[in-house]
């Protein structure tokens, strides 16, 4: 029988599954591969145009795999890194959403990367875009294999593992300040963010402590809660590092019988200790899915402007953990002010 841990990422995945498009009804995968690559490809020159991307002498990209010999389990990252950087750089583990793969959240990682911080972007084979190829008659099955507990567990794994091997790199290790690592995800990858993170659900009367001691900081994105989990502060409220939550009011997912309201997200970061610190972003308006790569959904005006607020936020929350430097976070209210519902920290 199901745990409430399994229930709760079962809908949260097919929550997740009802914001993404599907790519066709073909049964051929390679043939799904293909569309999706020309569709990706088209994205990506939409998304610089109506985004803005940093210039590529700002920045490097490194396609990289690893394989986790203990679990039979392929591991690839996508790395995005500062040029010609006079310090090692600051680091932040992303971790997609479900459906997602490394090729995503594209207007983040370069973002970040440009002004001085490294990004990887772990993808998770066990329910990253692998999801919407092959026989869509059993798209459910394999989604709900996506949402179970083992997946949850493992999607930590893949993050530990990407990150051992990113640090134990001959070359790319000294490029990287380890003292300096801050985890970030959205919709799925925001709960496995919170996991590393330090948040604990209970079983079998023990908390299961999936925290990464590495992580000094966290960014979570649309996060679904913890349903059949019991109170909520029981569980993020273990998290004990600084951490900046982002959502929007039309953060909200609608699939026959169910419904999760955008509050959900809100309820997650007021369940969230305020010890070391907690930030809160509401964007008005907008959509689940419009913190991906994917440009109309939520709005075809206020996607990109979201997008942008969005990797500032993030880049000037980090600045001040890392540096001490506040000074873009206290503009950062002001500049966005037409496009924000709701702004607090707690310090």
């Amino acid at each position: 029988m199901p745990t409430p841990f399994q229930k709760r990422l079962a809908v949260a995945a097919l929550l997740a599954a009802a914001t993404l498009p599907l790519i066709g009804c073909a049964s051929n995968s390679n043939t799904q591969q293909q569309s999706w690559d020309s569709r990706s490809a088209n994205r990506s020159l939409a998304l610089a145009a109506a985004v803005g991307m940093p210039e590529a002498d700002t920045h490097e990209v490194r396609d990289l795999q690893w394989t986790d010999a203990s679990r039979q389990r392929v591991v690839p990252a996508k790395l995005y890194l500062p040029k010609d950087a006079a310090s090692k750089a600051p680091l932040v583990i992303f971790s997609h959403g479900i459906g997602g793969s490394r090729e995503g959240y594209t207007y983040i990682g370069k973002y970040l990367a440009a002004n001085g911080i490294a990004a990887l972007h772990v993808q998770h084979v066990g329910s990253d875009r692998s999801l919407w190829f092959g026989n869509p008659i059993q798209m459910v099955g394999r989604l709900q294999d996506a949402a179970k507990e083992s997946e949850a567990v493992d999607r930590t794994k893949d993050m530990r593992f990407a990150l051992d091997q990113l640090l134990s790199d001959a070359q790319l290790s000294t490029r990287l300040d380890a003292q300096r690592i801050a985890a970030a995800g959205h919709s799925y990858g925001a709960n496995t963010t919170m996991l590393l993170a330090g948040a604990r659900v209970q079983r079998a009367g023990s908390e299961m402590d999936l925290a990464d001691p590495r992580i000094k900081a966290a960014v979570i994105i649309s996060a679904p809660p913890f349903y059949g989990e019991g109170e909520p502060s029981a569980i993020v409220g273990k998290i004990r590092v600084p951490s900046l939550h982002i959502t929007a009011t039309g953060d909200e997912i609608k699939i026959p019988g169910y419904y999760s309201s955008a509050k959900d997200r809100v309820a997650v970061y007021e369940a969230t200790s305020s010890q070391p610190g907690k930030m809160l972003a509401v964007f008005k308006e907008g959509s689940h899915s419009m913190f991906t790569d994917r440009l109309g959904t939520g709005g075809e005006a206020l996607n990109p402007q979201v997008k942008k607020a969005t990797r500032e936020l993030m880049l000037a929350f980090l600045q001040k953990q890392w540096s001490g430097d506040s000074q873009a976070l206290k503009r950062w209210p002001a500049q966005h002010a037409p496009l924000v519902a709701r702004f607090e920290q707690k310090f």
